[in-house]
């Protein structure tokens, strides 16, 4: 977690009328206590009125709020459907942020919104992937941002087992499966491949470089030449 999204989190915990400890805040944040009580003076010489003391608790001076999140209930909405969304279908990484994206906005909204945090009108399934895909969606994630290869067995449509090298380059959800963009090694070309026919998936030490004609802007524009 970046520092700003944590100070930003320690307002909000702090926003509660009980007296919060600074081992409570740790617990929450997953950081020292240390940190914590570094956080809240750091809060409190730009101008937060935090009342309290190291060992005993803290919380926001009386009267003290941070301005509302104004959305509107369609926005709202929209928000919510696409967090819902990434909590069933992605990995367990991204479905714990999109829990906190969550909390965030429904300590932040107004009142008369919160209603809208609780409809039940239009659900988001949770059926479509498997724990294995989850575990690789995750760990191509990582290889993409970090730009390092990945080594995995790869299962044709005929049943033919490869193994493959690959620069990923980007992830696609299809509504059914989700499959990995990336150049491959073996055919000196780009080549999408299914996250449920991957088995023993690596991330190799070895990064690659975003070369011209190998980089996800050149797949997708040669997708758009063929349309």
């Amino acid at each position: 977690m970046r520092r700003a999204d944590r100070l930003f989190q320690i307002v909000q915990l702090l926003r509660s009328d009980r007296v919060v400890t600074g081992q409570s805040l740790a617990d929450e944040l997953e950081v020292s206590t240390r940190t914590i009580y570094r956080d809240i003076q750091d809060l409190s010489l730009s101008g937060v009125p935090i009342e309290g003391e190291a060992g005993v608790g803290y919380r926001l001076m009386r009267g003290f709020h941070m301005p509302p999140l104004m959305f509107t209930e369609e926005e709202l909405a929209a928000l919510l459907i696409g967090a819902r969304m990434v909590q069933a279908w992605t990995d367990p990484q991204l479905a714990k942020a999109a829990h906190g994206a969550i909390n965030k906005i429904d300590i932040a909204i107004p009142a008369h919104l919160k209603p809208e945090l609780n409809r039940q009108d239009i659900l988001v399934p949770d059926f479509t992937n498997s724990d294995d895909v989850a575990e690789r969606l995750q760990l191509l994630r990582t290889a993409v941002k970090l730009r390092r290869k990945v080594s995995y067995a790869y299962q044709l449509e005929d049943g033919e087992t490869s193994t493959r090298t690959v620069h990923p380059l980007g992830m696609f959800y299809w509504g059914k499966v989700w499959t990995m963009i990336g150049w491959c090694e073996l055919r000196d070309a780009f080549r999408h491949f299914r996250l449920d026919r991957m088995s023993d998936l690596l991330i190799l030490e070895q990064r690659y470089q975003l070369t011209p004609g190998r980089t996800l802007d050149d797949y997708l524009a040669s997708v758009n030449c063929k349309d």
